[in-house]
């Protein structure tokens, strides 16, 4: 059933069944790498979905769409949402007192300033480090030599550092190597994450070695078009 809109229909357990499938065809276990189901433009029913479907581990990059989703599935009538949102996006500084109530993971940490931001309003908050493999102007994340001090960094002001996240370049060879590389720094700094893989390249990163997917079309279908504002 494929989705229709922004508010579905969504067969996220069909989705989930094929996932899993290509996560167990890359050579991982399927009940260890966790699915990250991406929300980014879909409505609050894709929340819904993703819950029925068993998947409590959802992502968003924008501030407002993650706090306008919680605040549906709050206002729905669940006294326990059972949703761990992942916050994917940049960090802006001004949006942390917002979210820190709501987020459980900020996957996209890429300077101390940001994680000390995060522990004024949530300490002790789990975060991974976003790591840019490939120096691209305008990418977020923190250089592979800047990792290290980083991870130090954070860890000093109290937060749960608990692994490494990447956005892959789109050649394959590329991307494997970046996945590489992430898994290694992982491996040396002790961190038990590896944040690694969306539905377009996901076989790659769990064959390097990823504990996280994370995944959006791949479970709910193209996303709709955004609409442009006229002028």
């Amino acid at each position: 059933m494929a989705p229709s809109g922004t508010e579905g229909p969504f067969d996220v357990a069909a989705g989930l069944v094929r996932v899993r499938a290509r996560i167990a065809a890359a050579g991982g276990d399927p009940d260890k790498v966790r699915v990250v189901a991406v929300t980014k433009g879909f409505g609050p029913k894709a929340v819904d979905a993703a819950r029925d479907a068993g998947v409590v581990d959802v992502g968003e990059n924008y501030a407002q769409e993650l706090l306008a989703k919680d605040e549906a599935l709050r206002a729905s009538g669940a006294r326990d949402p059972a949703v761990r949102w992942h916050f994917l996006g940049a960090i802006q500084r001004n949006k942390i007192a917002a979210l820190a109530p709501v987020v459980a993971c900020w996957q996209s940490v890429a300077r101390v300033v940001e994680g000390e931001a995060i522990a004024r309003r949530r300490p002790g908050a789990a975060v991974l480090v976003e790591v840019d493999t490939t120096g691209a102007a305008g990418r977020n994340g923190c250089a592979p030599e800047g990792v290290p001090a980083l991870v130090a960094g954070l860890r000093a002001a109290r937060l749960e550092v608990e692994g490494l996240m990447t956005v892959a370049p789109l050649d394959p060879d590329a991307a494997r190597a970046a996945f590489r590389l992430v898994r290694s720094l992982a491996d040396d700094l002790g961190l038990a994450e590896r944040s690694m893989g969306m539905s377009d390249d996901l076989e790659l990163a769990v064959a390097e070695g990823s504990t996280m997917v994370r995944v959006g079309r791949a479970l709910f279908g193209d996303r709709p078009a955004r609409r442009v504002r006229a002028t």
